[in-house]
């Protein structure tokens, strides 16, 4: 009873979930995007990261835009009724150059891939609340006694292209990227049983990656007011090895020798390698100008989760012989649809709206103290001010509604029958300032 005491206590950890609608890719290269999410098939100042091909399509010159968005709100866990939140507050800032001239352009952009910031759980996660439900059933009492998780989860680009009319109406582009993943994990675990025991483990852990990728897109002008794009950005490998320190409990009174956050979590385990990619990404628009004031907008997301290698790891055996079942996360492809709007109300001044719906394709088995991937709408809107014809301004907001799911504890732990399935949820906007000037 003992040795299963000390080996439970250690089922809590928290990586962080992602800022986006997918499993780790965000779309919101820039605080336009928050404003309207249906910019595949538009043309316009940040063309350059969602439609490149349609550089070609804009005055002549060289752009320099720079944007800035700061996203907020929460993330939630739920067991039992009890809440375990973490505040989001993460900057995100983003830069492009790009020179469009009669037979090409040459574009530059930086900025954030995929991730969701900081999130840091000061009163524990739900793998530390099912423990007193798992040790019930040997007649222990348990409770936590202060643990706390913290988890950042970051991707950030640096993408170089070239673009160029194919006829009067089709052109194309191409583009390399170079991408840096970091993926870390703090964890301060402490859990009193029995008469006056005490068991305590932490880690700070990091994990990094470089992977590399490429893009092809292609824009067709097929009338004065209608506008199609199709861009694909490959999959990029991502071979993350982890670094830094862990401390286990040291149970070997016990004869268990020592047990920690990586005999849960072992991509965190310093010192170890394992592959998650960034999935291939087909995104596809469409933009109609219905007036010479109102413009309108489509677009679609396609993700590849599938072809993508996602932290395939091994199950505890010490877990096993308990009857704790080892679930890989599982994900379906995803895919997103956006439709928007930009009504122009004066010469100077631009109103700008959307809706977007997001599938990510993510599997209840996926669902842990790591991260959730979850469901969503993402309603936006903002106002562009261009005081000059060299000079744009954009401020825009957003808002994410989640669709709250189940997890798998159930599954997980089928031989505990006071173990119930933990929920999550997320509540998170965005406001974004973006700049554009025209040399």
């Amino acid at each position: 009873m003992r040795k299963k005491l000390g080996i439970l206590a250690l089922t809590a950890v928290l990586g962080t979930g992602a800022y986006a609608a997918s499993i780790d890719h965000i779309q919101t290269y820039t605080p336009e995007y928050l404003g309207n999410q249906a910019q595949n098939g538009m043309i316009n100042n940040v063309s350059v990261y969602y439609n490149p091909a349609g550089l070609m399509q804009l005055e002549r010159g060289t752009y320099f835009h720079a944007g800035m968005q700061i996203a907020f709100g929460t993330e939630e866990m739920k067991y039992k009724g009890k809440k375990y939140e973490a505040d989001l507050f993460q900057p995100i800032p983003n830069f492009s150059l790009y020179s469009v001239r009669d037979e090409r352009a040459i574009f530059w952009t930086f900025g954030a891939l995929g991730g969701g910031g900081d999130l840091e759980y000061k009163d524990g996660v739900a793998g530390i609340a099912v423990v007193p439900d798992i040790l019930a059933r040997f007649g222990v009492t348990a409770e936590d006694i202060g643990s706390s998780a913290e988890g950042t989860n970051m991707y950030i680009q640096n993408t170089l292209g070239k673009a160029w009319m194919i006829n009067d109406k089709l052109s194309m582009s191409i583009a390399a990227r170079a991408v840096l993943g970091m993926r870390n994990l703090k964890g301060d675990l402490n859990v009193g049983y029995g008469s006056g025991g005490k068991l305590h483990a932490d880690i700070d852990s990091e994990r990094t990656a470089w992977g590399f990728g490429g893009q092809i897109g292609f824009n067709y002008k097929a009338t004065d007011r209608l506008n199609l794009a199709l861009r694909y950005d490959t999959r990029v490998k991502m071979n993350f090895k982890a670094s830094g320190s862990e401390k286990k409990a040291d149970l070997s009174m016990l004869t268990l020798g020592e047990l920690g956050f990586s005999d849960f979590y072992p991509e965190y385990e310093p010192g170890v390698k394992y592959r998650r990619d960034l999935p291939a990404l087909l995104a596809a628009g469409a933009s109609y100008k219905v007036t010479d004031r109102w413009t309108m907008a489509l677009s679609g997301n396609y993700y590849f989760n599938k072809d993508a290698k996602m932290d395939k790891t091994k199950g505890s055996a010490i877990l096993e012989k308990l009857g704790s079942k080892h679930f890989d996360p599982e994900y379906d492809n995803g895919w997103e649809i956006a439709i928007g709007t930009e009504y122009k109300l004066t010469d100077k001044w631009t109103w700008i709206g959307s809706v977007n719906y997001a599938d990510t394709g993510a599997k209840k088995n996926s669902y842990d103290d790591i991260e959730y991937a979850l469901n969503s709408i993402m309603v936006g809107t903002g106002l562009k001010y261009k005081p000059n014809d060299t000079m744009e301004w954009v401020a825009t907001v957003t808002h994410f509604f989640y669709d709250g799911k189940t997890g798998n504890y159930e599954d997980k732990y089928s031989t505990y029958p006071k173990v119930t399935e933990q929920k999550y949820d997320k509540s998170i906007s965005a406001v974004g300032l973006g700049f554009t000037k025209k040399f």
